[in-house]
């Protein structure tokens, strides 16, 4: 399944609000757009087990973050006059004069801006 609309990019901030880590909050690492999924800091942990080798002789089992789908994440918005601040919103597209599109926040219109 191809999602070419996504709205969610490298760096944003985003809520999570269904699965294990409903509620919490973190930032963008990757977004991989072909499969719909993303990966964000601090959140989905899994465990992926390591056979020895040079480096690691043991072997042994690591934390990594594994990907989750992109609809178990809103945005979150960052106007502090917004009744929804620092909580997920829904996002719409906007057109500028000078024909850019820029993502809005539903409640307050405020415009928001990835930070990469």
């Amino acid at each position: 399944m191809v999602i070419s609309d996504m709205y969610i990019r490298k760096g944003d901030f985003v809520k999570i609000i269904s699965g294990d880590d409903a509620g919490k909050t973190g930032k963008i690492k990757s977004v991989l757009r072909q499969k719909g999924k993303i990966v964000v800091e601090g959140i989905n942990f899994v465990l992926k087990h390591l056979k020895p080798s040079k480096e690691n002789p043991k072997g042994g089992r690591i934390q990594i973050e594994a990907s989750m789908d992109a609809s178990n994440a809103l945005l979150i918005c960052q106007n502090k006059s917004c009744k929804k601040y620092n909580n997920g919103v829904r996002i719409r597209m906007k057109f500028l004069e000078d024909k850019k599109k820029v993502r809005t926040c539903v409640s307050c219109g405020y415009e928001l801006i990835s930070t990469e």
